[in-house]
Order: C-alpha cells, then sequence, then structure tokens
C-alpha cells in the first residue's frame, strides 16, 4: 500500500464516485439528483485536504480527508451550491447541510470522511488511511485525532475502535434521521 498526499485533477472524478458511494446514502435525499450531486463533489474536492491509499500500480484504492481552518476535502461554498443547485436549491441545501458541520477551532486534528474503493475492502486500505491521518496530525503538532461515526456504520466503528480511537459524545438528529439515513452521530478521539 502506497501512501500519497493529494491527488491528480484527471482523479477527481473518480474520488467523486467514491465519495458518493460512501456518503450518499447519508446525503443522497439532500444533494439529489445524483449527477448534480456529483457535480458538486467534483467541483469542490480540496486535494490539499486527502491522503490518499494507492496500489504498487498507482491505481486509487481509498482517500481520507482532513479538515482545518482552511479547508476541507469536501467543502465548497454558497456560490459552488448555487453554480450547481441554483439559488433557490443552494438555500435550502446549505441550511440542511449546516446540520452535519463540525467544529475546526478545537485542539484536535480532524478526520472529516474516509471512503474506500468497494473492490479494495478487507485489504488494509481503511487502517493504513488511519494510520497516515494519525502520522498528519503528529507532524502539525497536534495531539490527538477526532471523527465522527454514525450510527448504522458499525464496521467503520469497529475499525476505529481497532485503532485505538474511543467513543464520546453522541450527538442525535431527532427528526432530521428521516432526511439524512442515519439517527445518530458519535465523537471517537485518539491520542497522536
Amino acid at each position: 500500500m502506497i501512501i500519497s498526499k493529494g491527488f491528480a485533477l484527471d482523479e477527481r472524478s473518480q474520488i467523486a464516485a467514491l465519495y458518493w458511494k460512501a456518503f450518499g446514502a447519508k446525503l443522497g435525499r439532500v444533494m439529489a439528483p445524483e449527477g448534480k450531486a456529483l457535480a458538486f463533489v467534483e467541483r469542490v474536492l480540496d486535494p490539499t485536504h486527502s491522503i490518499c491509499a494507492r496500489d504498487a500500480d498507482w491505481a486509487l484504492r481509498g482517500v481520507a480527508g482532513f479538515k482545518t481552518m482552511d479547508g476541507a476535502l469536501v467543502g465548497g461554498t454558497f456560490r459552488d451550491l448555487s453554480q450547481t443547485y441554483g439559488i433557490w436549491g443552494a438555500v435550502w441545501r446549505a441550511g440542511l447541510l449546516q446540520l452535519l458541520e463540525r467544529d475546526t477551532k478545537n485542539a484536535r486534528f480532524l478526520m472529516d470522511g474516509i471512503f474506500v474503493d468497494p473492490t479494495a475492502r478487507g485489504r488494509g486500505v481503511g487502517t493504513a488511511l488511519l494510520d497516515a491521518i494519525v502520522d498528519k496530525a503528529r507532524a502539525r503538532g497536534y495531539a490527538e485525532v477526532r471523527l465522527d461515526v454514525i450510527d448504522n456504520n458499525p464496521r467503520a466503528r469497529t475499525l476505529y475502535e481497532r485503532r485505538g480511537f474511543v467513543a464520546g459524545d453522541t450527538q442525535y438528529l431527532g427528526p432530521f434521521k428521516y432526511l439524512f439515513g442515519f439517527s445518530a452521530a458519535t465523537t471517537m478521539v485518539r491520542t497522536v
């Protein structure tokens, strides 16, 4: 497994598709239709906030994103939303997406999404990406890494626990669970 910083411009559509496979069930009702969602994600991807896992042939196998005060793997602005969905489509989507936003003003390095090509699952890609995120946090001087895991993703939670992450607070979505397809997200932290 080869870990690399960032990705090439010609990989944007592939990364957007992998992202959507991983998070489409969670974001689909808000970001639909799928074609527009993929166009939006591809448009706002920021390679400076990513770590990629590749095989020996340099084929992309997975991506871990992180969020800082300077941006995120999948960020974007209201303008980006409106250019994809129109002004009214952007207004209501921005309001709902705000419910999923996470604070970056704390002393923890924030992992903001990890996704693995379905054909590469079970081959250590997720573990390698998590270890790379921890290394990135250490290199940037952080004492802890933080991530959030949704309640209907026990496979991811098991991986995080196996790699030393400890569950903390859980935030419940209340009636918004019907919109996002999950009921709660638990913050998990690992000491670097």
